[in-house]
């Protein structure tokens, strides 16, 4: 498949019609070297690739976008949808090739290529059939964006934004997980809806494995600057743990729950993850809690590994963890969290 952008050569022998259409002016210079231009590729063009695609476009927030999938006609054909769009977005040049070549000179790769997660099917899972199509991928990414930074979307998130780690060879700050940013969304949006706000002055994070052993910092939510749990006690106000646990259990079970109706997620994770492009492409040193390398964070050892902290990202990725206060039962149940990843990463061989 050759890949494709719009082209100027619509005249006789391919006459570039921008020398007719447009005319000079006097004493002109090439354009500044300070001038940067900026470039994100996706990897894989299925629901959560496109969706991510299509997020990304209608923020303006790149000069071009790269398409990679190994399905050629559905890949230029995603293409040239979102190409056809060119009159509703702010403009970008949109690329596709299912050679590599085309992600030349990222700043940001974002990898969703993977299998599906079926109804019911732990992320976990889905391990052994994506570690393999990883080893294809990360190696020619590296090779043709030697300073980009890898953001990790397929799942099982934490294990592969380790394998990616690995395979790469990149620093620590330059290889991160979507984690856990789509659960704590989710998190704040129940908790909202608990109490009738809007979600974004809801301030809560969960943390650790993006999946079943997830940790929901109850210490540290708080609703428009007002810590939620000290506010119940000094009004005397009592609140049951169980309600606590039951809308993290909602948190944990809404994918598997989104996937069983419609058969996949999408949308949701299409804006967390243009979320996260946006605060690394644009430095915006927000905080978010993503996938990062953990060893020595509260108290977690027994090997490198991958799970989701609040960080705070900018252009050179991850800029550092936020030093959240965690209680000690939450500490502990990001430890185990931490040994649930490590005990499939030593399975990996790698």
């Amino acid at each position: 498949m050759h890949n494709s952008s719009s082209s100027s050569s619509l005249g006789p022998g391919g006459l570039d019609l921008t020398q007719v259409f447009f005319k000079s002016i006097s004493n002109t210079h090439p354009p500044s070297s300070t001038k940067r231009h900026t470039k994100i590729s996706v990897i894989g063009v299925g629901n959560v690739g496109m969706a991510i695609a299509q997020t990304i476009l209608t923020q303006g927030l790149v000069d071009e976008l790269a398409l990679v999938d190994a399905k050629p006609e559905k890949l230029r054909g995603e293409m040239m949808d979102l190409q056809h769009a060119a009159a509703f977005l702010p403009r970008t040049k949109i690329v596709a090739s299912v050679n590599y070549t085309v992600t030349s000179g990222s700043d940001l790769c974002i990898v969703t290529a993977g299998a599906r997660q079926n109804p019911g099917e732990s992320r976990l899972n889905l391990l052994q059939s994506n570690l393999a199509m990883y080893k294809g991928i990360v190696p020619e990414l590296v090779k043709y964006s030697p300073e980009s930074i890898l953001l990790i979307v397929s799942n099982p998130v934490d294990v592969l934004t380790y394998v990616a780690w690995k395979l790469s060879g990149f620093p620590g700050n330059r290889v991160i997980g979507s984690g856990t940013n789509l659960d704590s969304s989710r998190f704040r949006f129940l908790i909202a809806d608990h109490l009738d706000v809007n979600a974004q002055d809801v301030q809560a994070y969960i943390v650790g494995e993006h999946g079943d052993s997830s940790v929901a910092l109850w210490s540290s939510i708080s609703v428009g600057g007002v810590p939620v749990l000290s506010f119940l006690e000094r009004q005397q106000i009592a609140f049951e743990k169980e309600t606590l646990e039951k809308i993290h259990k909602q948190v944990v079970e809404s994918a598997y729950e989104v996937i069983s109706l419609k058969g996949y997620t999408s949308w949701a994770i299409g804006y967390s993850v243009a979320n996260l492009a946006f605060s690394i492409i644009r430095d915006q040193r927000r905080i978010h809690p993503v996938s990062v390398l953990a060893k020595g964070f509260y108290g977690i050892d027994g090997g490198d590994v991958f799970l989701s902290l609040p960080a705070q990202l900018g252009r050179s990725g991850v800029l550092g963890v936020t030093n959240v206060h965690l209680t000690d039962e939450e500490i502990q149940q990001l430890r185990n969290s931490a040994k649930t990843i490590l005990d499939v990463q030593n399975q990996l061989g790698i």
